[in-house]
């Protein structure tokens, strides 16, 4: 109970700053790529920045391990984190980088209880949005048949491949911009079926609520006309009891 107290209280303390290490790594990530006339030095830094953010994932995955109560377990649970911190090491490639960056920071967000699923969606759009739109731009712009050369160009093609729109006037053609295009429909339905199930969800809920106060409502109805039956039988006995106990004369009289 200790290691599962010490865990829960790393993952509550190192949440934001992972979170804003995230954040510098997209910085990090897109400036050589938008930039495209940055100079050498420039570049350098921010492929170490890239490193370093990695690094800071990595060793919070490391940390997690070491203070699970079952740490084979925890490798069981966890295994796309420990695919997104070994993946880089095998084959040091920029894609790599993204890709595990992106798997841990969507874990860590996934733990943290005060985001919402509606907030997470919305991030995960956000996301994949701009990080597929950087690197089928870093992929295909040199590409000697590409015809996505520019933000906007990737921006605009991202966004139909993730709505599976498809209209065609931007597709990649080198292999790895193919592979980013499974990755960002696959995701596109993926999301989309999150957001449908999550609506749905909602209505069933509200028809539920509506369900079970109607059914509230019919019992305090029936409740209360049962109420309403007992007394006036209680009135009918009372008057029967005055009628039998009334003088002679006043029953003469009448």
């Amino acid at each position: 109970m200790k290691d599962e107290t010490a865990q829960g209280r790393w993952e509550q303390y190192t949440q934001r700053p992972l979170l804003a290490l995230a954040v510098v790594f997209a910085l990090a990530y897109a400036v050589p790529i938008v930039d495209y006339s940055a100079g050498h030095k420039l570049t350098r830094v921010c492929v170490m920045t890239e490193w370093v953010v990695w690094g800071a994932f990595a060793l919070d995955y490391l940390v997690r391990l070491a203070l699970a109560p079952r740490r084979w377990e925890f490798i069981r649970r966890h295994w796309l984190d420990l695919c997104a911190v070994v993946l880089p090491l095998l084959r040091p490639l920029a894609l790599l980088r993204v890709v595990s960056t992106l798997l841990l920071v969507g874990k860590r967000a996934r733990m943290a209880s005060q985001i919402r699923l509606t907030t997470y969606v919305a991030g995960a759009v956000v996301g994949l949005l701009m990080f597929g739109s950087l690197a089928v731009l870093s992929v295909e712009r040199e590409a000697p048949n590409g015809n996505i050369r520019t933000l906007g160009d990737a921006v605009w093609w991202s966004f139909t491949t993730m709505t599976t729109v498809g209209y065609g006037d931007h597709a990649p053609t080198t292999g790895l911009g193919r592979v980013l295009a499974v990755g960002l429909m696959l995701s596109g339905i993926a999301l989309l079926g999150v957001v449908t199930a999550n609506i749905a969800a909602w209505f069933i809920a509200r028809f539920e609520m509506d369900d079970a106060e109607e059914r509230r409502q019919t019992a305090a109805i029936a409740a209360l006309t049962e109420e309403v039956r007992a007394l006036r039988a209680e009135v009918a006995s009372l008057s029967r009891a005055v009628a039998v106990n009334a003088p002679a004369e006043e029953r003469g009289s009448v």
